[in-house]
């Protein structure tokens, strides 16, 4: 077979798995308002046809798509629907689903700009446009990763790093066996990604100095311990069950004077910062040293997608920076230089693709329709009988029904209802439901069908 047929042939395979894989995809994507939200027994039950010993002959492209979505589309949580609420995930926007197959075809490894210029290009414009929109000092750098607990890996990995080389000990090189000891001061409602991060870098549990939380979760100031120059203290903006945000201003102020590093997690907090109506509430977050957040979260692009931003760049480059007689430098932005991973998809293409097509003021929409819905939920769930627990000042609603008993019942009925789904939660000792909303997919008629579930669960 010559060279050009050969190219064609595989043009041919290729249009006909990915036509199939559009045709399917797009079966999926029209059905998920019919569907059952969690999948249903007998759809957990086809999963089984999946349990086959390993194939001894090969199987066409289409067959095998065919048969993922036979029995696993079936199988799958709609989270990419309007009526789920369980976590803070988002849908995908149709310009990050196209970029993110485009990217597929590109298959680039956005490692090395030598193996990916557009992908290192672009990582850098979208450093330079995160940082605008959720207006952050300009000269943060960026590092793009697979989610949230890799996002605060990477900044805390070099806030150990900065606060070690102060203290005149270089971990890169000596290790940690002889380092220092550095203290970690968090808050007692902080996220258990954060507290997985810390493990992974060295830290254990014990060692966390616990601070005390109002009745929203946010981190009492005045309740900190004495810290010093050895401190990371890590605050929250949008707590995982309120949706609060600790007092950046005073956080900040105690630690400048003491010489200690502030991260925040800001999974999908940190977003708010897209809003005017809401910016208020991150008053002085530009002042830590670090900061992470989800982009699958508010800026719905698919799975997995964290970012974390650290003001340090020097200090990021030392601490993720490769040599290799192979690895050859360019003028470009070297994205090996911002993340653990030496070769990794190009992430940073979906995000600039829901930039380019939201613009700032569709980003800031999202965020406000979202919050806006939260504030309708709470407002129909109150008249509904339920106890509101937290104050809605995001897109998070925490509400019970009566007692630990009813609670329990509703959330059983709910779930079995198909219409929607909510996960459960405790909060303050109480076993709560938890409303997250953070899709560009939710209309005012999926809240209607969620809120007419809750009826039912609540009458029956």
């Amino acid at each position: 077979m010559t060279s050009k047929s050969s190219g064609t042939a595989k043009i041919a395979a290729l249009r006909t798995a990915l036509s199939a894989a559009l045709e399917v995809s797009l079966q999926y994507i029209s059905t998920l308002d019919q569907r059952s939200v969690f999948p249903d027994r007998s759809a957990l039950a086809g999963l089984d046809v999946f349990d086959e010993a390993v194939p001894e002959g090969a199987c066409a492209p289409v067959q095998v798509l065919q048969a993922l979505h036979r029995h696993g589309s079936p199988a799958t949580v709609a989270t990419t629907g309007g009526r789920y609420f369980g976590f803070v995930s988002g849908g995908v926007l149709p310009a990050a689903l196209a970029a993110n197959w485009l990217c597929s075809s590109w298959d680039q490894n956005a490692g090395f700009s030598a193996m990916s210029p557009v992908a290192s290009k672009i990582e850098e414009v979208v450093e330079r446009w995160l940082l605008d929109i959720l207006d952050l000092p300009r000269d943060c750098a960026a590092g793009f990763v697979t989610g949230s607990t890799m996002a605060t890996f990477c900044a805390l990995a070099v806030a150990r790093s900065v606060l070690l080389k102060r203290l005149d000990y270089d971990v890169r090189r000596a290790g940690l066996r002889g380092a220092p000891q550095l203290r970690i001061v968090a808050s007692a409602d902080i996220h258990p990604a954060v507290l997985r991060a810390l493990t992974y870098l060295g830290f254990g549990l014990d060692e966390v100095e616990r601070c005390p939380v109002d009745s929203q979760g946010r981190l009492v100031v005045e309740s900190l311990p004495q810290l010093d120059a050895r401190t990371i203290l890590l605050a929250q903006a949008g707590n995982i069950n309120s949706g609060s945000f600790d007092p950046f201003e005073g956080i900040c102020a105690a630690a400048r004077r003491a010489g200690a590093w502030v991260h925040v997690d800001g999974a999908f907090g940190l977003w708010s910062r897209a809003s005017r109506s809401k910016r208020h509430l991150t008053a002085g977050i530009e002042q830590a040293d670090s900061w992470n957040l989800d982009a699958h979260k508010w800026l719905n692009v698919p799975m997995d997608s964290g970012i974390y931003f650290c003001r340090d760049r020097g200090a990021v480059h030392e601490a993720f920076g490769v040599e290799a007689p192979y690895l050859v430098r360019t003028a470009r932005r070297e994205p090996n230089y911002y993340t653990p991973e030496m070769g990794r998809r190009a992430r940073g293409i979906e995000i600039w693709a829901v930039l380019k097509s939201l613009g700032r003021r569709g980003i800031e929409e999202l965020i406000d329709r979202n919050c806006a819905q939260a504030k309708y939920m709470e407002r129909a769930l109150g008249e509904l009988g339920f106890d509101i627990l937290n104050e809605v000042c995001l897109n998070q609603v925490i509400f019970r029904y009566r007692d630990d008993e009813h609670t329990a019942e509703v959330i059983r009925k709910i779930q079995q209802s198909g219409k929607t789904w909510f996960g459960p939660t405790h909060w303050r000792g109480q076993l709560a439901l938890r409303f997250s909303e953070c899709s560009w997919v939710t209309t005012d008629d999926d809240l209607e069908i969620t809120l007419g579930a809750i009826r039912e669960a609540v009458a029956n």
